[in-house]
């Protein structure tokens, strides 16, 4: 696919604030984005949108036109010397005082050793990925969720705020599992392995990171007229693909006693097939390689205002995401 005057591609980078918890948007755009390709999406309530609930940048060296559109939609400028990029460990005492963000890979970085209560908490929360994963009985999931307070108390938590019980209370494990249904299960497991851990400053931030990675690959697949299934493994390939980061352990390891398709495998170990064209495309964003970006969209057939439409998505459900884990309600 080519064009003659090609859209501009958009990417957010999420910024933590000084104590590593994520607070904010940066937009990545190209200083010599054409305006009139960028402008109407700058314009949606959907893209309005993504200001709710974290603070909103773009660099200031942007085209006047763009900056005054953002503005518009609660964007402001950052501000030089507030951001430090980091990308070893976060070392909260070093940066200087001028530093409100902070950006990089620094959540990447290996793990803090957890508390034996902390880390069962998480092996927990694996493990019943993995009786999901397996359509195991509700009665075997109901048997780990006792096991671990944590989990429990999450999870009554969800169903509780989400008010799928028609305004019922839910007051049992067995209720809540099926008032959630399989589906909502499963994602939300795969959220609760990156819920914050009060010795691991990455937590928040690598939840983040999967969230995004998720939901985008999700709505990539879509995009690239792949099938319901084939899109529900996007998002199970993107929120897998930090497996190894949280644990500090080789992914190949991790996924072993999951029972995930060979597709997701392919695609997690060795970025092969639909799927790994899709996390490697993704992968490519987060690096700032737009115009690599833009080659791997032509080469799979997506087209560019898709993709852009599908960033802007995935930042809000991201948002709605850390929300959720966090018991904040949604908007």
């Amino acid at each position: 696919m080519t064009f003659s005057n090609p859209l501009p591609l958009v990417f957010f980078r999420v910024l933590a604030e000084r104590g590593g918890k994520p607070a904010g948007l940066l937009l990545d755009l190209g200083f010599d984005a054409d305006a009139a390709g960028v402008l109407p999406l700058f314009g949606s309530e959907a893209f309005a949108g993504l200001s709710a609930s974290l603070a909103c940048f773009y660099q200031s060296q942007l085209d006047p036109a763009l900056g005054a559109a953002l503005q518009d939609t609660g964007w402001q400028p950052l501000a030089g010397g507030s951001v430090c990029r980091i990308d070893d460990r976060l070392a909260i005492e070093l940066l200087a005082p001028e530093v409100a963000w902070v950006d990089g890979d620094w959540c990447m970085a290996p793990p803090p050793k957890s508390s034996s209560a902390q880390a069962a908490s998480r092996v927990h929360a694996l493990q019943m990925v993995q009786l999901v994963a397996a359509d195991a009985d509700t009665h075997e999931i109901e048997a780990l969720l006792r096991r671990d307070p944590t989990l429990s108390y999450n999870l009554l938590r969800l169903v509780n705020s989400l008010g799928v019980g028609s305004g019922r209370r839910i007051t049992s494990f067995a209720q809540a599992l099926l008032m959630l249904g399989r589906q909502q299960l499963r994602r939300w497991l795969n959220l609760m392995l990156f819920a914050a851990r009060q010795d691991d400053v990455r937590s928040a931030m690598l939840l983040s990171r999967v969230a995004l990675r998720a939901r985008a690959l999700e709505l990539l697949a879509k995009s690239g007229g792949l099938d319901k299934n084939t899109q529900e493994q996007g998002f199970m390939t993107g929120m897998f693909s930090l497996l190894g980061v949280l644990f500090g352990m080789p992914l190949g390891e991790l996924l072993a006693p999951l029972a995930l398709g060979e597709a997701v495998h392919a695609a997690l170990l060795r970025r092969e097939g639909e799927l790994g064209a899709l996390l490697a495309l993704f992968e490519t964003a987060e690096r700032g390689d737009l115009e690599g970006v833009a080659a791997r969209l032509d080469a799979l057939q997506i087209p560019r205002q898709e993709f852009n439409d599908a960033m802007v998505d995935a930042a809000i459900w991201m948002q709605a995401a850390l929300r959720e884990i966090s018991g904040q309600p949604n908007a």
